[in-house]
């Protein structure tokens, strides 16, 4: 079984979060600049096996699709071009970020560490995959 690798998609960087093997918790893995993350996916599923990518899908709070949409489409479609061998699968991604920095606040993060950008964005690839693993055991 392989791991599952979830995206927290931005046009200026991109987190990404990893489970275990065994696909029993998520940990953040980094952040990485977004026009580099094809680069950085070759070489880590060189590595390592991925079974699939789960890309958050960012929607409005009525569920409509969010403005970010028309910048992570087109960068998914690349991406699915460069490893047609890999399954991507899109995920509500609402609040990821709200609950990012809400978690970082109850993990005691010093405030100067919480202004780093990256630290969030990691946190939510995160908070998208836990909620991902959580929907398939539910489901």
């Amino acid at each position: 079984m392989g791991r599952l690798l979830a995206l927290d998609f931005g046009r200026v960087r991109t987190g990404i979060a990893v489970t275990d093997p065994m696909r029993i918790v998520a940990n953040g893995l980094t952040t990485v600049a977004t026009p580099k993350l094809e680069e950085f996916l070759r070489g880590y599923f060189s590595k390592e096996q991925v079974d699939a990518v789960i890309v958050g899908l960012p929607r409005n709070l009525d569920g409509n699709p969010s403005e970010s949409q028309r910048y992570l489409l087109p960068a998914l479609g690349r991406l699915k071009n460069a490893f047609p061998e890999m399954r991507f699968e899109m995920y509500d991604e609402r609040f990821t970020t709200v609950l990012a920095h809400r978690a970082m606040i109850e993990s005691g993060m010093k405030k100067s560490d919480r202004r780093q950008k990256e630290n969030a964005d990691v946190m939510a690839a995160c908070i998208i995959l836990n909620d991902y693993l959580d929907s398939l055991r539910f489901s």
